[in-house]
């Protein structure tokens, strides 16, 4: 992992080369002069962005082939963002197209001083491309709060329509001679798209089924950074869920076998607004007809096999609407299904916590390296999982280990197709304690903190490594007999004082 090397560099007694000491670390923009133009050494030979809108957010994956037309080999692919875009990009990850399975590449968030119409990401090449060589990037990432709503509020029983506003000209830093973008929408209303003229031959997008393809279009000779405003419009009778944060508490316990989970969730809706009072007649009348609504009605947690004990609670107290199915046969999958007090409307906001547990035995094992050394692997978020997907503004994951446990690193594992989280250097994570009953030192506890996921991070899986010796597991039975024995001591000594009034 390229971030943190110094930071493992000093850590020591590394399990292997791709674990990241969970030391003090952040992640520190690189700052660029205002004006900074990237070095011209690549030209996009084609391109092609493809827009998915079947979700509450933009989800967009470019393949561009891309050759080096400089005399010297090259390292460095720069990707431009429009300034008021760069910060709602998320789930950024960069791949050989024709061999994903090696993994993301490196990818760096640079800032341009203003001011500037677009701010970059850099890419890393794990080896650089020679002069007239060629790659394959495949580039996905999430646009979060990028949809608005039109009408801004509607009736309580009227279709929700979304804009999306985006180029036909998929921003570059360097010269790209063929290109085209393909949306995808979540259904065949699109009552408004803004059509081209003059950019290519015949009708512009053209349409088939729910699929608008802009494009192909010959822009050799098109400035890069030069812009087509395109703007559509769409059905998307579903709620916009966003959780502004996400707090997530995975505590371990060694002694019990049990692995407790906790999330907190604030959450919006970022649909179109109401535009009368809420009507609860209307609301049942909608609920019995089955008819589609912009409102939250429920969320489904499905649960790992196993899962038990869990739990709903809002800012009021214990919610009980809401039911639980645990697999049948147990090693299938829980659903835990939730019904807020109230249906979340657009601009609604509604906070609350579920939690549940899990045997111990199933996520912990005994690493080979050391007989004290253990590996925890757990999802890095679960959460609800509904159609309509959700998007979270900030998360903030905590792995609390038992009393006594040190060395603590831990690994984001990849796979051959994107995860849903940033790159090593946009998660920010740190070590710190945290003191519950009868602890003495206080507990280990890992804190990773990133910003702008989508739920396509579900199930993204986080391994951390820990030192925990026998005598460490014995230090909270002696603290507790040792505490016992002060009070029976202390007792015996009180008892034994003659506090009797005698004649002198």
């Amino acid at each position: 992992m390229r971030p943190f090397t110094a930071v493992t560099a000093l850590c020591g007694l590394l399990l292997s080369s791709s674990l990241v000491c969970a030391d003090a670390s952040s992640s520190s923009r690189v700052t660029l002069p205002a004006g900074f133009k990237p070095q011209q050494a690549f030209k996009n030979v084609n391109m092609v962005r493809n827009t998915n809108l079947e979700k509450g957010y933009v989800r967009e994956t470019v393949n561009v082939v891309v050759q080096n037309v400089d005399k010297q080999p090259q390292s460095d692919y720069y990707l431009p963002f429009p300034s008021d875009v760069f910060d709602k990009v998320g789930g950024l990850e960069v791949r050989d197209k024709k061999t994903p399975e090696k993994g993301r590449f490196d990818v760096e968030a640079l800032e341009v001083e203003s001011p500037s119409n677009y701010q970059y990401f850099v890419v890393h090449f794990p080896k650089p491309l020679a002069p007239s060589s060629q790659i394959t990037l495949g580039i996905s990432y999430t646009l979060l709060n990028s949809l608005t709503p039109r009408p801004a509020a509607i009736s309580q029983a009227d279709k929700q329509f979304l804009t999306y506003s985006f180029s036909a000209y998929t921003p570059s830093a360097y010269p790209t001679v063929t290109q085209k973008t393909k949306v995808r929408f979540p259904n065949t209303n699109v009552p408004d798209y803004t059509t081209t003229s003059g950019l290519k031959d015949g009708s512009d997008p053209e349409r088939q089924g729910a699929t608008y393809t802009y494009g192909p279009y010959d822009t050799a000779k098109v400035a890069p950074g030069t812009t087509y405003p395109i703007t559509v419009r769409y059905e998307f009778t579903k709620p916009v869920i966003t959780a502004s944060l996400l707090e997530r508490d995975v505590e371990v316990s060694h002694w019990g076998g049990n692995l407790a989970t906790e999330e907190r969730y604030w959450l919006h809706n970022n649909g179109s607004k109401l535009l009368n009072q809420f009507s609860r007649v209307q609301w049942t009348l909608t609920n019995y007809q089955q008819l589609p609504s912009s409102a939250v009605r429920e969320l489904k947690y499905p649960l790992k096999p196993g899962a038990v004990d869990p739990y709903f609670i809002d800012d009021i107290g214990n919610v009980s609407t809401s039911r639980y199915r645990p697999g049948n046969p147990p090693k299938r999958e829980g659903s835990l299904e939730l019904r807020p007090r109230f249906p979340i409307f657009g601009g609604w906001n509604y906070s609350f916590r579920v939690g549940w547990n899990d045997e111990l035995s199933t996520f912990l094992r005994k690493a080979a390296t050391g007989a004290d050394t253990y590996v925890l692997k757990v999802p890095f978020i679960e959460g609800f999982k509904m159609p309509e997907g959700a998007q979270y503004e900030k998360v903030v994951v905590r792995v609390i280990l038992p009393e006594g446990a040190r060395n603590v690193q831990y690994q984001i594992l990849e796979g051959s197709s994107p995860n849903g989280l940033p790159g090593p250097s946009q998660i920010q994570s740190h070590v710190s304690e945290y003191r519950t009953y009868m602890d003495t030192l206080g507990r280990a506890t890992l804190t990773l903190t990133t910003e702008n996921l989508s739920d396509e991070a579900r199930d993204s899986q986080l391994v951390v490594t820990y030192d925990y010796s026998f005598w460490d597991g014995l230090r909270k039975p002696f603290t507790i007999t040792a505490g016992l024995f002060t009070v029976f001591a202390a007792a015996w000594f009180v008892g034994s004082l003659d506090v009797s009034i005698k004649k002198r």
